[in-house]
């Protein structure tokens, strides 16, 4: 293991007005932020999972569930516009203030993309070791449809969104005809310390792509209840072992 950790970080603020309280929303009798940290304790590639939360109750949340809360984020840092980037320094900051420590690496497994494989939490790390060229990681999935073929709207009007691509109607070309498109997700997303000291964001300009399966992103109603919809269907391991009491190791 390398003599400096590498950290898995759970982001849980407490505001959310798409779905209020949504990290402690239930899936399969389990609050949505149990799922992160246990992925978070299962990878063999993480040495310590932290949550970082302006809420004492969703800290307790997390060390039920393993995890360790050594601190509270600022409420500026846990507002609806907040970016990553805050939370992350923040944390940094308390590790090397507090603890005399800087991570390795730093990972991100978000509350609201429950449903992930631990073994793949540690290809991604493996895979950001391997390149040290890349500046972070981050994890996408493949789009059923790429976004040549989408529209805006101009009063009234359908629009293209590519008026530099000059084919005839091109939007209406096979998806074929377009070169795969990919989203991002918050299955899991690898950063630099160094990096995200050095500049004014998270991944620098090199940034590696982790595929993954199609993830769910529960920022809704809906979301969830898909995501509940699936866990009754298929199961997942996660589940059955938050089930059965066990936790990482």
């Amino acid at each position: 293991m390398p003599s400096a950790p590498v950290i898995a970080l759970v982001p849980a603020r407490s505001g959310s007005k798409g779905l209020p309280h949504k990290n402690l929303a239930d899936l399969g009798g389990f609050p949505l932020l149990a799922y992160s940290v246990l992925a978070g304790l299962l990878a063999e590639a993480i040495d310590r999972v932290l949550v970082t939360s302006d809420a004492p109750e969703l800290a307790e949340v997390g060390i039920r569930f393993g995890a360790e809360a050594p601190f509270l984020r600022p409420a500026a840092l846990a507002n609806d516009d907040s970016p990553d980037l805050g939370y992350v320094r923040h944390a940094l900051d308390w590790l090397a203030e507090a603890e005399g420590t800087t991570p390795e690496l730093v990972v991100q497994l978000r509350p609201t993309t429950p449903l992930r494989d631990p073994q793949l939490v540690d290809r991604a790390v493996a895979a950001l070791r391997a390149r040290p060229e890349a500046t972070g990681l981050r994890s996408v999935h493949q789009l059923p449809e790429p976004p040549q073929k989408m529209f805006g709207i101009k009063d009234g009007w359908l629009t293209g969104l590519f008026p530099q691509d000059e084919r005839p109607e091109y939007y209406n070309l096979p998806r074929q005809a377009f070169p795969p498109a990919y989203h991002p997700n918050g299955y899991v997303d690898v950063v630099r310390p160094d990096i995200v000291r050095a500049q004014n964001g998270l991944y620098g300009s090199r940034v590696l792509a982790c595929i993954t399966p199609s993830a769910i992103e529960i920022d809704g109603a809906e979301e969830l209840d898909y995501a509940r919809y699936l866990a009754e269907r298929d199961g997942h391991p996660l589940l059955e072992r938050l089930r059965s009491g066990q936790r990482g190791g």
